[in-house]
């Protein structure tokens, strides 16, 4: 009935499984795969003939996790999947950055890949699922692709090294790496680690890189058997070669003059105007100048790769490792609880970090459950920021990947919450960019969290490293530039401390990179960050010795948790009284744990006065000030201690003899009170008589003690 074929290793210790030609057959290419219990559908889908005049690849990967893959009915009003979640975002970006550099060249037909997530196990994580998924589905459908590629995570246990962890392996873990490539080489890595050597982060990627060739193999014997006819790719012809010829001949002087201008302003205008001219020329002789604009661009990488080659001098004159100039400011925004200026040559990061509570977290609805997440970091990147005029709307997928890149690079070094019981929030506003903003974002973000008095293990920075690759050489280069992001064959970004990365991302353009290339790159990183490190230093050292006058104090405090109903109220009154009385947030953990932040201290003395007033149990012999809230033949009832009750007996409301109680007290009266004891019910007994109504002061040994007028009566 089908065209089915199903292929299973064991991998990693468990089964995986790709099966293709029972579901989504009117797709190119589908793949259902399975490890464990983890189940993802995979669709590739191209369009045969490419839009006329289109300039670029419009390649779509969209990752989807559905509800009923965890058992779950979504939450909102319409109860269905909505927008894609920051996770979802993620997972796309990852499955898209190891399958896109291996289309051909010139290659500008549409493509869609989705990923369908179908069922979690709550064990293996189904990224690493749909990234095999994906390249297996592209690999049967017959549209050009140099693949495949596999992918696996690793972790780093006790300094042992785990391939494709379970998910409770990865919380207990140093290293979270996610490495993809092909047979040949490495072609993205995603990660984030607790201060580890550059040694330890080039064995991680080896050993994820081997550990996955078996994958390979396995995708290609599905092939072997399942894969469609591969499409044509037409050969250049005669007119394309022509004007690449033309091309080359009249614009190559002026744009290669035009490279030898640093300003980045500068030089782009130069760049527009020799194309201009040369496309002007290109229409005199008849020819096609649409069709030329991407061999403008071939042309540039061509001169800028060269020269660096030849001579190793960049764009802007700089050596392959120099850093460019860095400003460091804090403290420039007053009223913000913490804010950092980065500047680094013509790349600028303004971040500000700002303080909360715990009812400031992120609640985050996830497949494997709902979680708080106490630490955002947000980083936009508005179209000024490169001098230009565009549409600003809610965040794309860049603005969350370069935002969860800085995340992973400053949260390993966050303190521990229950030391800094804070929400912390920044946001990294790129004000100019010319090179790597996400790595400005972690140098910006380190120096607005330490501003803000958040106590960071160490500083943390970024360098983002590139390559230039040709068959006669290669060259590393140290803090790229846009240009030579765009021109060059990898955009490596490091992370870390002085004492070691914190996060490392990877993309390569060309089909592989060999370990020497990556070592290489990891040693020059080390260099530049720490020389980074010690021009952070010069605007701030360490945490502030403490939060911003703007920012909530937060004083802990414990309360047994029998009491915590107590301190609530009935459905939350006491706890809402409290607030409303001192204006002060209050949160109240399972635990007995609670967190008073407030901006004055008085009114946080306020709050912890009536909270301990409730949960403390009277103590003999102690002195308390009270509230008189009814008065009756036998003596006077007193509110002390929060809502609390005691009896004063008449006989204990002053050394002098009182006939009635309304003659010494009446309802409403602020007095002073010592407790005496205990009846047999467990009710308080108080003493007026005992304290100096005026000072508070004990003067029980001087009135004496003497029994209750009914005491005396019986003897």
């Amino acid at each position: 009935m089908f065209n089915y074929f199903r292929k299973e290793i064991e991998w990693g210790g468990r089964p995986l499984i790709m099966e293709t030609g029972k579901i989504a057959r009117q797709a190119d290419g589908a793949v259902v795969i399975t490890y464990g219990e983890t189940i993802v559908l995979c669709t590739a889908v191209g369009v045969k003939t490419a839009k006329p005049g289109q300039d670029f690849f419009p390649l779509t990967v969209n990752y989807q996790e559905k509800a009923f893959a965890a058992g779950k009915i979504p939450g909102g009003f319409f109860k269905r999947e909505g927008r894609p979640s920051e996770n979802e975002t993620l997972v796309s970006r990852l499955i898209d950055r190891p399958i896109r550099p291996l289309f051909p060249e010139g290659f500008r037909n549409e493509v869609q890949v989705v990923a369908t997530v179908l069922a979690h196990d709550f064990e293996n994580d189904p990224d690493i699922v749909a990234m095999i998924g994906c390249s297996a589905a592209l690999t049967l459908s017959g549209i050009p692709f140099f693949g495949p590629v596999a992918a696996a995570r690793v972790a780093r246990i006790d300094g042992e090294l785990i391939l494709n962890p379970t998910m409770a392996q990865t919380e207990e873990s140093d290293l979270d790496l996610v490495v993809a490539g092909t047979a040949e080489g490495v072609l993205m890595v995603e990660s984030e680690a607790r201060e580890l050597s550059e040694d330890v982060m080039l064995g991680a990627v080896t050993f994820g890189h081997a550990a996955f060739q078996p994958v390979i193999a396995a995708i290609i014997e599905l092939a072997e058997h399942a894969a469609k006819e591969p499409w044509a790719l037409a050969e250049p012809s005669t007119e394309a070669t022509t004007l690449r010829s033309r091309v080359d001949a009249l614009a190559r002087a002026d744009i290669a003059a035009a490279y030898k201008e640093s300003g980045k302003a500068a030089r782009q205008e130069k760049i527009g105007a020799a194309k201009k001219t040369a496309a002007a020329a290109l229409v005199a002789e008849g020819l096609d100048a649409d069709a030329a604009k991407g061999l403008f661009k071939d042309l540039e990488a061509d001169i800028v790769r060269n020269a660096i080659l030849d001579n190793g001098i960049r764009i802007d004159g700089r050596d392959t490792r120099t850093v460019r100039p860095i400003v460091a400011e804090v403290g420039v925004l007053p009223r913000a609880h913490g804010s950092a200026l980065f500047t680094r040559g013509e790349t600028q990061a303004l971040c500000v970090a700002t303080l909360g509570t715990g009812q400031d977290e992120q609640i985050i609805d996830a497949l494997e459950g709902e979680y708080r997440e106490h630490f955002m970091l947000h980083y936009n990147f508005p179209p000024y920021s490169v001098g230009e005029a565009g549409r600003m709307g809610s965040p794309g997928r860049r603005e969350i990947g370069h935002g969860k890149l800085a995340w992973r690079a400053i949260h390993p070094l966050l303190p521990a919450k229950d030391k800094f019981p804070y929400t912390l929030r920044v946001v990294s506003e790129i004000t100019e960019s010319n090179g790597s903003s996400s790595m400005a974002t972690v140098c910006g973000t380190s120096l607005a969290l330490m501003d803000a008095g958040v106590p960071l293990a160490r500083p943390v920075a970024g360098i983002a490293m590139g390559l230039i690759k040709e068959d006669r050489g290669f060259a590393v280069l140290s803090d790229i530039l846009g240009d030579e992001d765009h021109l060059g064959d990898m955009d490596f970004k490091v992370a870390g401390t002085e004492q070691g990365v914190t996060s490392l991302q990877m993309d390569i353009k060309i089909t592989s990179i060999t370990p020497e290339i990556m070592k290489i790159a990891l040693d020059q990183a080390k260099d530049g960050r720490l020389h980074i490190l010690g021009e952070m230093a010069k605007a701030i050292t360490g945490a502030r010795g403490g939060v911003a006058a703007t920012a909530p104090r937060i004083t802990i405090i414990n309360v047994p948790k029998d009491k915590i109903r107590e301190v609530i109220g009935q459905g939350g009154k006491v706890i809402r009284e409290i607030v409303e009385m001192t204006g002060c947030k209050i949160d109240i953990d399972d635990d007995g744990t609670i967190k008073i932040a407030s901006t004055s201290d008085e009114k946080t003395q306020a709050a912890i006065d009536r909270i301990q007033g409730i949960v403390a149990e009277p103590e003999i012999g102690r002195i308390y000030n009270g509230k008189v809230v009814k008065v009756a033949d036998f003596g006077a009832f007193v509110n002390f201690l929060g809502a609390k009750d005691g009896l004063v007996h008449i006989s204990e409301l002053s050394s002098n003899r009182v006939s009635k109680t309304a003659d010494a007290v009446t309802q409403g009266d602020a007095v002073k009170v010592k407790v005496i004891g205990f009846d047999d019910r467990g009710k308080v007994k108080l003493s007026m008589r005992m304290v100096d109504q005026a000072t508070g002061e004990d003067i029980s040994d001087k009135v004496g003690t003497k029994g209750r007028r009914e005491d005396r009566a019986a003897e």
